[in-house]
């Protein structure tokens, strides 16, 4: 089967943002201080600028997002990814801005009730890219330093 041809810059970018704005869960990898990767599926709040996660404080991701401070999601199929790259700021259930806990609650749950003891990531993507198939490899860098290359 012949794939289409490869999107202009400016449709992977429309087709990239519809995504961050309708889809619900990324893949988050992360990493201890020893280097050992942790990838775990988590429910994502997109704001036109960065991202909302929240996972357990004690989880795997939450100590490895609060202590390196870096991330790398994914979202989408394989024949259909965005890959993010970016910083991340932790908020305890405690001091989590209400606008961003609520912006959250309202697409998803409260995670600042109930027993277990949820933090909140606030992801600010540094590098997005976006391809299909192997003929969008080349070009497939919508964001890098944090700005939109269109």
């Amino acid at each position: 089967m012949e794939p289409e041809p490869p999107r202009t810059l400016q449709q992977r970018k429309q087709d990239t943002l519809a995504r961050l704005n309708h889809d619900l869960d990324a893949w988050v990898a992360s990493a201890d201080r020893d280097g050992n990767a942790y990838l775990v599926p988590l429910s994502f709040l997109w704001d036109g600028a960065a991202f909302t996660l929240a996972t357990s404080e004690s989880s795997p991701t939450g100590r490895n997002l609060r202590s390196s401070g870096r991330v790398r999601m994914s979202v989408g199929l394989t024949r259909d990814v965005v890959l993010i790259e970016g910083t991340v700021e932790t908020f305890s259930r405690e001091n989590v801005p209400n606008d961003l806990a609520d912006a959250f609650a309202a697409r998803f749950w409260d995670a600042r009730v109930g027993t277990t003891r949820y933090a909140f990531f606030r992801v600010t993507p540094r590098r997005i890219q976006a391809w299909r198939e192997a003929n969008e490899i080349a070009g497939r860098d919508l964001m890098r330093d944090g700005h939109w290359l269109v």
